[in-house]
């Protein structure tokens, strides 16, 4: 008996031994996390059942599956915009599709602080952002980042930052921001240097554009991550700048970014990403589908308000519809709008509904009215440039020309009116803008402009009311001169 005994002590030892030589305590599987990211919706909501049926497809065979959006959900889309309760939409979807995290976009100020609170508290999920002070204003104060589990040993810090422009002020008109101050982001993140060392993972969600993502990458190499929005790239291949991954999925949720992390002992060992085209997605979430129609239902937008004869496309025949539409309806000598504040490429051939209208132009920018010389509407156009690059703003009631000095700087300007007379220097003109230019464009005015009664858009309506049929087939009366 005790020899059996001893064997059977014998033989445990053995089997023991042989489960501590075989089984590395250390060794621990490594876990794949994949984050779905979007950018620059823009309102577009027809993609909604398609990226919900991708997200839910993922979500039943993988643990770990994060969507996430770099910015930008509103504006651009009347059936979200131009509603009494305007955003709504988007975040009703957003919440349906089961987003984990958004960052500010420029856009989001669009909505008004007011509105913008409402969208944030009826959301499921944050929007973070870093570089923003709201406590001397009626946005409530939104966190600087979030973080997000994926189980119990791996957590993931997501930073939101927002761009600026030259005036210290996100892309928005700066009505819309009153009371909110802004830092520059790159320098604002390096105060968050500490989440690297707190949290498993470091992921920037930006919205500012991939050249300052490059900067952003350059002077926080512990981020492990920029995912960003802002210049609508589609970055196909991946990219990689001072050991920084940085993706980013165009825009107008024609595509959705899908990075996968595989994470061992607490750090990433390897990162896919690629971009998923939603064309290719042949199913759809049902419930999705539902919710997408309904929104898409609203008959007012249906409504034609004129004819044109030809496709009009580009920022030529477009800009120069709306911009006639000031000159004819506020009877003003010029009126100029900026390629930016042009939301759509083109407009087919046949009816012009609300809708056309509205996803044209749909700030709701009321028009402002200056008494400018000629030296004063120079000193815009070049203004006007010099921030673009090149051309910018479109114009009614006279054709320019700039050249460039080299430096995209206006080395000469050359305006005509439709007589081929050049501008008279001694003469005043009344010349008329959206809000947006008059309030953010430098340039020269002695006169402090007066707001009419009308946004850019009410003046078209009424315009195509008015002529019925239009024709802008090649018309382009702002020129590069070579």
């Amino acid at each position: 008996m005790t020899k059996y005994f001893s064997g059977m002590l014998t033989a445990m030892m053995l089997f023991f031994a042989t489960i501590g030589f075989s089984q590395d305590p250390e060794k621990v599987e490594p876990v794949e996390v994949i984050i779905l990211h979007t950018n620059d919706m823009h309102a577009k909501i027809d993609n909604f059942p398609k990226l919900a049926y991708l997200a839910d497809s993922l979500r039943k065979i993988h643990p770990y599956v994060f969507l996430v959006s770099a910015g930008d959900n509103f504006t651009g889309n009347p059936v979200v915009d131009m509603i009494p309760d305007k955003g709504y939409p988007m975040i009703d979807l957003m919440n349906h599709c089961g987003f984990d995290v958004s960052c500010f976009g420029n856009h989001e100020f669009d909505l008004g602080q007011d509105f913008l609170n409402k969208r944030i508290g009826q959301a499921n999920f944050p929007f973070i952002c870093c570089n923003l002070d709201a406590s001397g204003a009626i946005l409530k104060q939104p966190k600087p980042y979030v973080v997000l589990n994926a189980g119990p040993d791996i957590t993931l810090a997501f930073l939101g930052l927002i761009q600026l422009d030259a005036n210290g002020l996100p892309s928005s008109h700066p009505s819309k921001m009153t009371g909110i101050r802004f830092s520059d982001g790159v320098s604002k993140a390096l105060d968050f240097r500490w989440l690297k060392e707190k949290y498993n993972i470091l992921i920037l969600l930006t919205h500012l554009g991939v050249e300052e993502d490059v900067r952003l990458a350059d002077s926080l190499p512990e981020a492990d991550l920029i995912i960003g929005g802002h210049s609508h790239t589609l970055i196909e291949k991946s990219m990689t700048e001072n050991g920084v991954r940085i993706v980013q999925a165009g825009s107008n949720l024609k595509y959705v970014g899908k990075t996968v992390l595989t994470i061992e002992k607490g750090k990433i060992t390897g990162i896919r990403d690629e971009v998923v085209p939603l064309s290719a997605i042949k199913n759809s979430n049902k419930e999705m589908e539902d919710l997408v129609k309904k929104y898409n239902e609203n008959e007012e937008f249906s409504k034609v308000v004129g004819v044109t004869e030809t496709k009009m496309e580009g920022a030529g025949e477009l800009g120069s519809l709306m911009t006639d539409a000031l000159t004819d309806q506020l009877k003003v000598d010029f009126a100029f709008q900026n390629n930016g504040g042009i939301r759509i490429q083109s407009i087919e051939k046949g009816n012009i509904t609300l809708k056309d209208i509205y996803k044209l132009d749909p700030f709701g920018n009321q028009v402002v009215i200056f008494k400018m010389k000629a030296d004063e509407i120079k000193s815009l156009i070049c203004y006007a440039y010099q921030l673009e690059k090149g051309i910018d703003l479109q114009v009614s009631g006279m054709t320019y020309s700039v050249k460039d000095n080299g430096n995209h700087q206006c080395g000469e300007v050359a305006m005509k009116l439709p007589c081929g007379k050049k501008l008279d220097p001694s003469k005043e003109y009344s010349v008329a803008m959206n809000n947006y230019i008059a309030a953010t464009y430098k340039f020269d005015h002695r006169d402090p402009g007066n707001a009419a009664s009308v946004t850019t858009a009410e003046a078209l309506i009424n315009f195509l009311k008015s002529k019925k049929t239009v024709d802008y087939s090649g018309v382009n009366r702002a020129l590069l001169k070579p």
